[in-house]
């Protein structure tokens, strides 16, 4: 952990004009990656790398910016995971913030800073919101009966309670949501309750909390959002979802043993006992950003620089999350700041969509996972950076594959970027003694290459700013199309022999369209652009990193690409292998990695045996109660707000009914209409999402967790025997 960047005044011209209203700073936050596990592909695609990719280019403009991230360190699966070890929880999240961290600085992420939620800088600045708010009033307390372990003493939260689903039956439905058939539960409805740690049958008790309360904020968080109409339209429709539902309050304390601990001031004034509470994993998440911004403040020696960038309102602040973080950050959070008052609020929240990996969703707990620092042994840095950049799922999911990968490194990478850089480099060398030709009496085509060269730094910005970072991408491997192009075109092998002042020409336009490509991929490649700027020996551009020592003073910046930048004469460094090709045989080897991690971790949970385990044997009475039919789906459709249940009418030949099936995230609602089905008839009616469930389909749950239908031939209102 470290801080890089220095404090410093805001530069002349350095401010930034955004729909009419003029920054000195920017302030960019990636969301804090859980300090449960290590990173993954999905992690990087859809909050870290486009956050760098946008903070390397506003540093090459020459902007103040300042790029905060850190390790999340509290919450409930980090005490399950200690628990289930036999350690405890700093154990874990020292572990995995370490791993983390080195993870991010060999990919090349450029925070200026990497805090953790369980240093003594975040539990006094998390303390000291909460007691700010507090004092303001911001929250109502509410006195609850909730589940309580009495071989633990402690009270559970949502996830540490288990039991049998009360609307479909299943047996290992969570405090808070059943994972068969997606309906949202509480802890208190499920049947057979059971505690996540010690298995005991958990008790109610009494307990008081502060919540937050939302429903009170709503018209002007409406308000506020109102005025962001230019935020990215997935971002809005969630949001807008709940308002519609309206705002619920939301509980900011939890009785853990894990977090930061309640302030005893605040308690003792509210008539609260203290003891065992702690603020809830989300609301001291976000202050994270806060107290790292602190510790960098400190750690570059001057202390309040902080302020600058929180409460200043010439301080842009941007955060960069996953579309599961939007309710926390476009709604409690910025109320959180709104009540506390003084602080910035966020002006954008360019939340991405999921990555799958291979056509399917990433899951941690079936292995079908890559991992960052298991990627880092076996290719470079750049090659995944530039693969995840022309993928990103900035307006819907998106799919990772090995194969694709390989053609992106292959064809673009190598055959594209790698090759016209080579050639070019290579050709001065063997030709021109390595020092740039002279540009004399340009033909058509020369003039051309250069004035094309003269608009990519405008258009690649454009993507940027707008946060479309794929097209601006693929805008910036436009240019290298067109010096390929170019180069063909002027064929300096011929032109050597007969010609060489129009070889130079074609060599020194070549190269200067090098140096300019140097700079514009520099956000998404900078250990390879180095590496091109080594071969030009062009110096001065300033660094695209943190680290001001290593460069970050010079003159040359982004919008200097749109011109040349090497003098004739100019002597070049020694020419090399951008990009190497990868292998069939490498993608092969990679791919039976990724279902060998699935294997393995199959192989090595209960939940998850490669079979699942058969259940206790029950009398034939017991299956005698359960009345089995088959029925013909004539409609089906999504569950609006729901993200797995479908809403069914199915006919029973005797009549018709409404049935709900928790399957949105396997089963497209068109194939299932016309298809015969098993469904349970005589399963007790069922209210989810606000409608009746009048039944149950039986669902096929395969060793990848894939539900498919169970499908008969018989007619409708058949009995199954």
């Amino acid at each position: 952990m470290s801080a890089a960047k220095t404090p410093q005044g805001t530069p002349q011209g350095n401010a930034q004009a955004n729909g009419g209203k003029t920054w000195q700073r920017t302030l960019v936050t990636a969301a804090l990656p859980y300090a449960n596990g290590p990173i993954h592909l999905g992690h990087l695609a859809g909050v870290y790398l486009p956050a760098d990719i946008y903070c390397r280019y506003l540093r090459l403009l020459g902007r103040d910016v300042l790029y905060i991230c850190g390790s999340d360190e509290h919450g409930v699966p980090i005490l399950l995971r200690a628990r289930s070890e036999g350690v405890e929880a700093q154990e874990i999240v020292d572990r995995y913030h370490k791993g983390i961290e080195e993870s991010f600085a060999r990919f090349g992420m450029s925070f200026d800073y990497y805090g953790r939620t369980t240093s003594d800088t975040h539990r006094e600045t998390s303390s000291e919101f909460f007691r700010v708010m507090a004092e303001k009033g911001s929250f109502v307390s509410k006195t609850e009966s909730q589940l309580f372990d009495p071989e633990a003493s402690i009270f559970l939260a949502d996830r540490f309670v288990r039991g049998t689903c009360p609307s479909c039956g299943f047996d290992d439905a969570y405090g808070d949501q059943c994972e068969s058939c997606g309906s949202s539960l509480s802890p208190t409805e499920l049947k057979n309750p059971r505690s996540a740690i010690t298995n005991a049958e958990p008790i109610l008790k009494e307990t008081t909390h502060w919540y937050l309360p939302l429903a009170k904020a709503q018209p002007w968080l409406e308000e506020w959002i109102a005025s962001h109409e230019e935020w990215r339209p997935t971002v809005l429709g969630q949001i807008r979802s709940w308002f519609a539902a309206g705002l619920a309050d939301r509980a900011v304390t939890r009785d853990l043993p894990w977090g930061v601990p309640i302030p005893e001031d605040v308690a003792a004034k509210a008539g609260i006992d203290a003891a065992g509470k702690v603020l809830y994993v989300w609301f001291d998440a976000p202050i994270g950003y806060i107290s790292a911004t602190r510790e960098w403040a400190q750690m570059s020696g001057k202390p309040d620089a902080w302020k600058a960038y929180w409460q200043d309102d010439a301080c842009r602040l941007i955060h960069f999350i996953g579309k599961d973080n939007i309710v926390f950050h476009c709604l409690i959070f910025p109320w959180m700041l709104k009540s506390h008052g003084g602080y910035v609020l966020p002006d954008n929240v360019p939340a991405n969509e999921f990555l799958n990996i291979e056509g399917k969703k990433i899951s941690t707990s079936r292995g079908w996972a890559i991992w960052l620092s298991d990627y880092l042994e076996d290719f470079p840095p750049d090659y995944l950076r530039y693969g995840l950049s022309t993928i990103l799922p900035e307006t819907k999911d998106a799919d990772f594959s090995w194969k694709d990968f390989q053609a992106r490194v292959n064809n673009e990478l190598a055959d594209t970027l790698g090759n016209f850089v080579n050639r070019t480099v290579t050709f001065c060398d063997r030709y021109f003694d390595g020092l740039v030709p002279a540009l004399d009496g340009p033909n058509e085509k020369d003039t051309e290459a250069l004035a094309a060269l003269a608009g990519f730094p405008a258009k690649v910005a454009a993507h940027i700013e707008a946060f479309r970072f794929r097209d601006g991408v693929a805008c910036a491997m436009s240019l290298g199309r067109l010096g390929n192009k170019y180069f063909n075109d002027a064929e300096p092998w011929a032109t050597r022999k007969k010609d060489m002042r129009a070889c130079g020409n074609t060599i020194h336009v070549s190269l200067q369209l090098c140096a300019a490509l140097s700079i514009l991929f520099e956000p998404v490649l900078p250990f390879s652009c180095a590496k091109i700027r080594d071969m030009l020996r062009l110096e001065g551009l300033r660094s695209s990193g943190p680290d001001v020592a290593a460069g970050g003073e010079g003159e040359l910046g982004w919008e200097d690409a749109a011109r040349p930048l090497l003098e004739a004469g100019h002597k070049l460094g020694t020419p090399e292998i951008l990009f190497t090709k990868i292998l069939d045989k490498q993608v092969e080897e990679q791919i039976l990695k990724l279902n060998a991690g699935k294997l393995e971790s199959v192989a090595g949970c209960t939940s998850g045996a490669a079979y699942a385990p058969l259940k206790d044997y029950i009398e034939f009475d017991d299956f005698a109660k359960l009345d089995l039919r088959i029925g013909t789906v004539l409609e089906a459709e999504k569950v609006k707000k729901s993200k797995r249940l479908l809403r069914t009418l199915v006919d029973l030949g005797f009549e018709q009914r409404q049935i709900l099936a928790g399957v949105a995230e396997f089963i497209a609602p068109e194939d299932l209409i016309g298809k015969k089905v098993v469904v349970v008839a005589n399963l007790e009616p069922r209210k989810m999402m606000g409608l009746e469930s009048q039944g149950m389909l039986l669902m096929a749950e395969d060793r990848e967790g894939k539900l498919v239908p169970i499908v008969g031939e018989s007619e409708a209102g058949a009995v199954l025997r």
